[in-house]
């Protein structure tokens, strides 16, 4: 008996598959993931594309969980199946964050605070949680909303010492079962996930391999937040590719290398000495750079303005126009 290689194919077995994706229109569909932020799906092929690992890195503060759970959301809301491994919250502090950003896209009054979340759930008032929700403006509509893709969003509550790649793939292989397809993977975050490995280089080239072999293996996209070398994360510097932990191989597996930064700590001093107003401005502004980009154009830079007060970014992103500090990306 002659044993087959099921990993192995041939082009034109490729071709056929293609050709059926095409004629049955599921091409665009089944390979590409939306991220849901204005500006940047066009950047990088159209959004998460099947198969991809993407990095979002940045210093500790500026939101990563934020973006990447609002990633998310927005997946889950397509009904497509997301699967969000979480080495630092839990599933009900998740759910606090999405009401807040359902009810802070809602609220026109620009009332609605997470803090006014988290203490609707801590309350000892006696009641349902929509009963609660509507001393919250917008509040019985977020729950509405986020209730439709609630049993599509899959949360993993990870730790360091248990959950490895051998977890992940196996909870990826729940969930494809229970869906009926392949999920987006949220990793949040990579050098949280448990490895054999001692030293921090070692630790990360590990796992973001794997993670690189899942999202192959699964044929659906993998975005894991990375932490940055201690050194990166001093104030009013700009942080890079280069500063992520482990950061040769991390930069050489991943297909998109996301870094968020804080707007006034990054925006050449010369636009702040003249106009103190803009200083105050530019705090409220997130700055992505596409740092590696396999799918388009690398070393372009987004601005996002960031809600954390409603837990969430707007999601209308546009080319920042001022200079920005060290204007230098990542090459392969």
């Amino acid at each position: 008996m002659v044993r087959v290689d099921i990993q192995l194919t041939t082009i034109g077995a490729s071709l056929v598959r293609s050709d059926e994706r095409m004629l049955t229109g599921r091409n665009a569909a089944g390979r590409v993931w939306k991220t849901g932020f204005g500006g940047l799906d066009p950047l990088i092929g159209g959004g998460m594309r099947a198969g991809s690992l993407l990095l979002l890195a940045g210093p500790q503060g500026m939101g990563k969980s934020t973006f990447a759970l609002q990633i998310a959301r927005n997946n889950a809301a397509t009904g497509r199946p997301v699967l969000y491994f979480s080495y630092e919250h839990d599933a009900e502090d998740i759910s606090q964050k999405l009401l807040a950003l359902e009810a802070g896209e809602l609220d026109e009054s620009d009332q609605v605070r997470m803090t006014n979340i988290r203490a609707i759930f801590d309350d000892l008032w006696v009641s349902s949680l929509e009963r609660r929700l509507e001393s919250v403006p917008g509040g019985v509509e977020a729950l509405t909303r986020m209730e439709r893709y609630a049993d599509q969003l899959f949360v993993h509550r990870s730790t360091g010492s248990r959950t490895d790649l051998a977890a992940i793939s196996q909870t990826i292989d729940s969930v494809r079962a229970s869906t009926g397809t392949a999920p987006l993977v949220v990793v949040d975050y990579l050098q949280k996930v448990k490895s054999t490995q001692l030293d921090d280089e070692s630790r990360s080239t590990e796992v973001v391999e794997g993670l690189k072999d899942l999202a192959i293996d699964t044929g659906a996209p993998v975005l894991a937040i990375a932490a940055a070398d201690k050194t990166a994360l001093r104030s009013g510097t700009r942080m890079r590719a280069a500063d992520l932990r482990g950061s040769s191989a991390l930069a050489y597996e991943a297909d998109v290398v996301m870094v968020l930064n804080n707007k006034f700590d990054i925006v050449a001093r010369h636009h702040l000495t003249y106009d103190l107003t803009n200083a105050e401005r530019f705090k409220d502004w997130a700055v992505l750079t596409l740092e590696k980009n396999r799918f388009g154009r690398d070393g372009v830079v987004l601005q996002f303005r960031t809600r954390f007060d409603q837990g969430r970014y707007e999601s209308e992103g546009v080319e920042v126009k001022e200079q920005l500090i060290d204007d230098r990306v990542f090459r392969e």
